[in-house]
């Protein structure tokens, strides 16, 4: 088993093939594949956990400065995160997820956030994330906002750097403008 990381612009042709096939099977569009599921102002990074050339696990992380509290962080969020439907309850998503948590540093990011949908947050938990109890996420644009709370979902995070760690204080319970645009409306 390897993990493999790319840009998502760069990920070959039948690794993307395969990691839509997966992302059909979650979240079914019925629609061809676009090429890239993400914005590229937002930096997609994917990660694939591959054995013998199959794709067992996929997500993508989105990255973007925020500015929370009167101060400026380089996030990286969670995106896209699926396991192949017949491989599941085998550990392979939650060592995917730990590797991206891992990941934040080498991308150069203060902190990693993102929302999920509430029986998740253990998966997530299990892997090293930490809850920001009572936070929400506020995706979207600042002139057409779309918070995480319209939705029974947590936010979680991973405080990277020293800055980061510092101020973790001013995330739970607070409203974080994210704003990751119109096509990510909510990483």
């Amino acid at each position: 088993m390897e993990l493999l990381r790319y840009p998502e612009a760069e990920l070959p042709a039948g690794l993307r093939e395969q990691v839509w096939e997966l992302q059909e099977q979650a979240w079914p569009t019925g629609e061809p594949d676009p090429g890239l599921s993400h914005d590229p102002a937002l930096d997609p990074r994917s990660m694939l956990l591959v054995d013998s050339g199959r794709v067992l696990a996929a997500l993508d992380l989105l990255g973007k400065e925020i500015t929370h509290a009167g101060r400026v962080f380089r996030a990286r969020g969670l995106s896209a995160v699926v396991t192949d439907r017949a491989r599941r309850g085998r550990g392979h998503g939650g060592r995917l997820v730990a590797a991206a948590r891992a990941e934040l540093a080498e991308l150069g990011a203060d902190l990693g956030l993102f929302s999920c949908d509430r029986p998740l947050e253990g998966f997530y938990r299990r892997a090293g994330w930490q809850p920001l109890p009572g936070a929400v996420l506020v995706g979207g644009t600042a002139e057409r906002p779309f918070p995480s709370d319209r939705f029974d979902k947590v936010v979680l995070a991973e405080f990277v750097t020293a800055r980061a760690r510092a101020h973790r204080g001013s995330f739970p319970g607070a409203r974080i403008a994210l704003h990751p645009g119109e096509i990510d409306r909510l990483w």
